[in-house]
């Protein structure tokens, strides 16, 4: 008789191709309404966490939000000593930096609710 240990997790079921652009779609948008807070990283991470076993589509395209997330938050790291020493005039590179940010979240949006994969940009891979 074999019994079934009750902490043992069931693999994750595949999830259809329009749940996975959905989803997708919804990450890299909830990159956007999040980096407002400088939060960006939170839809993404969670994303990957509860769905990457998911597909490969999902685990593509949450893989690559959260490392332009991640990256996105590095840049601004660098970018605060920066505005501190020349006394607030590095501070002017935020705005082109948030303008290409948002720009690319949108077209990776556009390319998971079309179906398509999408790689950001200048982007340090940290997960896959």
């Amino acid at each position: 008789m074999s019994e079934q240990n009750p902490y043992q997790s069931t693999p994750a079921t595949p999830m259809s191709p329009a749940d996975e652009k959905l989803w997708a779609t919804l990450i890299h948008v909830g990159g956007i309404i999040f980096s407002a807070a400088a939060l960006g990283f939170v839809p993404a991470l969670i994303g990957y966490l509860m769905l990457r076993d998911r597909g490969p589509f999902i685990r593509a395209h949450t893989a690559t939000a959260l490392n332009f997330q991640i990256s996105l938050l590095i840049y601004v790291a660098v970018l605060v000593p920066i505005t501190i020493v020349t006394i607030g005039i590095g501070g002017i590179l935020y705005i082109p930096l948030a303008i290409v940010a948002v720009v690319f979240m949108i077209l990776a949006a556009l390319a998971a609710n079309r179906g398509q994969g999408y790689t950001y940009p200048l982007t340090i891979k940290f997960v896959s």
